[in-house]
């Protein structure tokens, strides 16, 4: 069926895909960070805020989005550099909270705000230029143009993006409640995970900021 619109070798792109999708990067983390500090529906929200971004960027790439940024290397370094500053400030925010007083009430837990997290998962999936063109040089391997349909397969391919990417956004969100469980009785786990992740997200910023184009 899938042939008819487009959609060639669907297996090879499945296990691709998988792949792909296991690779740690700054959405997942920040979902299963915001998880294990925040609780399971706050990890939904932020997994919902990545979901929307995917989408958005996946109808752009079919929309040809991916073209203008390679035609304006300005445009895309200003989107890839707000995208840096923006992974910087969530990395220092972490650490930052290590250093305010923490109520008694609070439990030590990651270290991630107790509002918008869809909105901030949000942020970090649209503000990555790079997974545009990423995008289409992965789906353009699996669409077949003379079938006429290059825009329903993208959907199609995009679909199955979006299906595996729920799926382990799911995994990390009651992972993350599992670590919260940890972290609340051993206190200095909570701290070296804090400061872990806060790293790895400034980390994220300085390779985005600093690779190639």
């Amino acid at each position: 069926m899938f042939a008819d619109w487009g959609v060639v070798h669907l297996g090879t792109y499945l296990v691709g895909l998988f792949l792909i999708i296991i690779l740690p990067g700054p959405n997942s983390l920040f979902v299963l960070t915001t998880s294990a500090g925040r609780g399971i529906a706050a990890g939904y929200q932020a997994a919902c805020g990545v979901f929307l971004g995917d989408t958005i960027l996946i109808v752009l790439t079919a929309a040809g989005a991916s073209t203008l940024l390679q035609q304006y290397p300005v445009l895309f370094l200003a989107l890839k550099s707000a995208g840096a500053a923006y992974l910087f400030y969530v990395g220092a925010q972490i650490l930052y909270a290590l250093w305010r007083p923490i109520e008694a009430t609070d439990a030590p837990t990651i270290a991630i705000e107790r509002k918008g997290f869809f909105q901030r998962a949000l942020l970090l999936s649209l503000l990555n230029p790079k997974a545009i063109l990423f995008l289409l040089s992965f789906f353009v391997q699996f669409v077949d143009p003379s079938k006429g349909h290059p825009w329903l397969a993208f959907m199609v391919l995009g679909g199955f993006l979006q299906l595996f990417s729920f799926t382990y956004l799911s995994t990390l969100i009651f992972g993350g409640a599992t670590l919260a469980a940890s972290f609340r009785r051993f206190r200095r786990l909570g701290i070296v995970a804090n400061i872990s992740v806060a790293l790895l997200f400034i980390g994220f910023a300085l390779r985005m900021l600093f690779e190639s184009q």
